[in-house]
């Protein structure tokens, strides 16, 4: 395993990090223990959670994720060290499919919200304090989950970025927090955590989750200079794109069990555009002797950018995969043809 730097928290995060969020819905307590188990042997250290896991959320599942961590915690009392453990509170509810069974859809990031968030998320994951607390989205509108563009809405109401960050500061001082990041935040929202930590003496984000893979290179736009210059890590999400750059949806095929075959929530990576350009990536990958799974996480893992590559399975088999993707080497020349389709298409599934 590799490791890389939380931000500028100095602490070491492997470059390949336990996602979460079929936990509860598409694998069963004994499956998730598994997985924890099998990633910690592989040197894997950063597990993410979120208070709405598993996905799609509903209230009659609601929380259950955290709840399976909590119960391996409470099996592995000793090795609470050896995990970077990092959860998320939810936002309001401004778009659709934002969950409206979390405290209500009017969500918001006050004093609180974020009290009885985290309260609740420490109880389920029995454990005294989480080491990385992210805000799952903006409190505002703004582009989010598959929105094209800035969407111009005037939102009646949204918490002050710096109210928000001095109650997230309160959860440091009592030991509750480590580190604080954000999720599906923009340039414009990094910036503004960063001002209003550095103006009030608040603590600073060190990371940013948001999505990027092969067919969404929009991170690179702005967020990654932030990376860079200011010091907040990408924790990168849906590398695979919810599973078809994997190849397993190619032809129309729809495998039994799979995300896409089972929810119509997932339509983010399914438009034409992207499940062209996804097939070029494929064949690309075949090409070169490689699993499309080995060439879209070896991309992601080589960025400059990315702390660490946030990945998911609802089988050991696909686990196992998604781990070893951190040994896969990408030549110049394999490069340089994701370059050129990423020119020929770029970004089909923002």
């Amino acid at each position: 395993m590799k490791y890389r730097k939380l931000g500028d928290s100095g602490v070491d995060v492997s470059l390949i990090g336990l996602g979460t969020m079929t936990w509860g819905e598409q694998n069963t307590e004994s499956e998730a223990h598994e997985q924890i188990d099998y990633a910690l042997a592989q040197g894997v250290n950063l597990i993410d959670a979120a208070e709405m896991y598993p996905v799609p959320p509903r209230p009659e599942t609601q929380g259950r994720t955290e709840e399976y961590i909590g119960t391996w915690l409470a099996k592995n009392a000793g090795k609470r060290g050896d995990i970077v453990l990092a959860t998320k509170i939810a936002g309001p509810a401004r778009q659709p499919h934002n969950p409206r069974h979390i405290r209500g859809a009017g969500n918001q990031f006050d004093r609180k919200n974020i009290n009885e968030a985290i309260d609740s998320s420490l109880k389920r994951l029995q454990t005294d304090y989480v080491d990385l607390y992210q805000l799952h989205w903006p409190d505002r509108s703004t582009m989010t989950f598959g929105r094209p563009a800035y969407p111009y809405i005037d939102d009646e109401y949204t918490v002050p970025i710096e109210e928000t960050l001095a109650a997230l500061g309160d959860l440091v001082k009592a030991g509750k927090i480590r580190y604080v990041g954000v999720s599906n935040e923009t340039p414009w929202g990094v910036a503004q955590f960063l001002r209003a930590a550095e103006k009030a003496g608040l603590p600073r984000i060190v990371s940013i989750q948001n999505p990027y893979s092969l067919v969404n290179r929009t991170f690179e736009t702005g967020l990654s200079e932030f990376t860079h210059k200011e010091g907040v890590g990408l924790l990168a999400y849906s590398p695979l794109a919810f599973g078809w750059l994997s190849g397993k949806y190619e032809g129309g095929a729809r495998p039994a069990g799979a995300r896409i075959t089972l929810f119509e929530r997932f339509q983010r990576y399914s438009k034409p555009q992207a499940i062209a350009a996804t097939s070029s990536y494929v064949e690309l990958a075949k090409r070169h002797g490689l699993t499309p799974t080995q060439l879209a996480l070896a991309f992601v893992n080589t960025r400059p950018f990315t702390t660490s590559t946030l990945i998911g399975a609802t089988s050991m088999a696909q686990l196992q995969e998604n781990i070893a993707s951190v040994d896969i080497k990408l030549s110049d020349e394999i490069l340089a043809e994701i370059e050129a389709l990423h020119e020929r298409q770029p970004n089909p599934a923002p």
